[in-house]
This record gives structure tokens, C-alpha cells and sequence, in this order.
């Protein structure tokens, strides 16, 4: 099993920039996906960022330019850098991570994450 606890979210106004902290724990499998995922009242779950344990990442459009997805395996940690945000991202922003054979399933929407942390949410406004 794998625990993830989310950390860093908060409130900020428009043009600001937020960090968020996923600590993971627990068995991690050499090959790997994690990625951060959103969720605004009324909407879908949408993949933000994603990452591969070879290092590949993808980004949603409406955040491309604007948000970096890293990781630092020293702290076990997964991190979102936020810039220039807009009220359209304010949403409850979730880390999660899936156990993979080969890369593509990371960014692939057939193979769901089934790892998650609690949530943390984020708020800009205008």
C-alpha cells in the first residue's frame, strides 16, 4: 500500500503562485506514475500534471507554461509549483499515483490512479 498526504494549498490572489507538497509513503515500485489532479464544484476530475518514474510528464492545456510537477525521491516527495494562477484554478487539488508496467499508462485515461492523498484546496481570486 501506498499512503499520499497532501500539503500546501491555501488562498492567493490572481497572478500569485502556490507550492504543493505531496509526501508518499509505503511500497513504491520502480515503475511508476504520480500526478496531480483537480476537481471545481460542478466539474470533473481533470489530470493537471503527470509524471513517469522515467521522467516523462504531461500537463493539461489550461496550465501549460504555468505549473511544473517535480519530484524529490531524497524526501519522498511530489511537488506542484503553481504560477501566474487564475481564478479558474481554484479547485481541491489531489496528488495520486498508479503502479505501471510501461510509461504510456501514466498519461493514458484507461488505467485509473488508485492511489490518492486527502486533498488540498486551492483558491484564487480575481
Amino acid at each position: 500500500q501506498v499512503q499520499l498526504v497532501n500539503t500546501g494549498g491555501g488562498s492567493v490572489q490572481s497572478g500569485g503562485s502556490l507550492r504543493l507538497s505531496c509526501v508518499y509513503s509505503g511500497r513504491i515500485f520502480s515503475r511508476y506514475c504520480m500526478g496531480w489532479f483537480r476537481q471545481a464544484p460542478g466539474k470533473e476530475l481533470e489530470a493537471v500534471a503527470r509524471t513517469s518514474s522515467v521522467g516523462t510528464s504531461m500537463y493539461a492545456d489550461s496550465v501549460k507554461g504555468r505549473f511544473t510537477i517535480s519530484q524529490d525521491n531524497s524526501k519522498n516527495t511530489l511537488y506542484l509549483q503553481m504560477d501566474s494562477l487564475k481564478p479558474e484554478d481554484t479547485a481541491m487539488y489531489y496528488c495520486a499515483a498508479l503502479f505501471v508496467a510501461y510509461d504510456y499508462m501514466c498519461f493514458n485515461p484507461d488505467y485509473e490512479y488508485n492511489f490518492w492523498g486527502q486533498g488540498t484546496q486551492v483558491t484564487v481570486s480575481s
